[in-house]
């Protein structure tokens, strides 16, 4: 199941943001998943829960985007989609699609973090901020 090595690398990779915005915790998190990339978002979430135990991530939201497969013909230049499992050739000239255009993706688009300095609520004794009072931190 290599949507566990999948995890725990996105796990690393936040957790090295957030500690690059000035600590904090992750609400939420969204990763862009191309349909050819070969990870079953069930798996992912799965593994991200166990990743994420014990980590600025733990509790956090996972939302994946799915992105779907796109391919170039290299004979008429028509754009389409490849579909789960990929047709690689034209539908219209039947020639072989030359350029994927994407569904390899494999990107995290999105975290929302808490503030660092908040407190945890003293009647509910959640310390997670409502989305409107976190920061986002854009991927790149």
């Amino acid at each position: 199941m290599h949507e566990l090595s999948i995890a725990t690398a996105v796990v690393a990779q936040v957790e090295e943001a957030v500690r690059t915005n000035g600590g904090g915790r992750v609400l939420s998190l969204r990763l862009r998943i191309g349909e050819l990339a070969g990870v079953v978002p069930e798996a992912l979430r799965f593994s991200f829960g166990l990743a994420s135990e014990g980590t600025a991530l733990a509790g956090a939201r996972l939302e994946v985007e799915t992105v779907p497969g796109r391919a170039r013909c290299g004979g008429c230049g028509r754009e389409s989609d490849t579909g789960v499992p990929p047709m690689l050739w034209c539908a219209d000239c039947a020639r072989p699609l030359g350029e994927l255009l994407s569904g390899r993706e494999l990107e995290i688009a999105e975290v929302v973090l808490t503030d660092p300095s908040d407190a945890p609520d003293p009647v509910s004794g959640d310390d997670r901020d409502t989305p409107e009072e976190a920061t986002h931190v854009p991927s790149g």
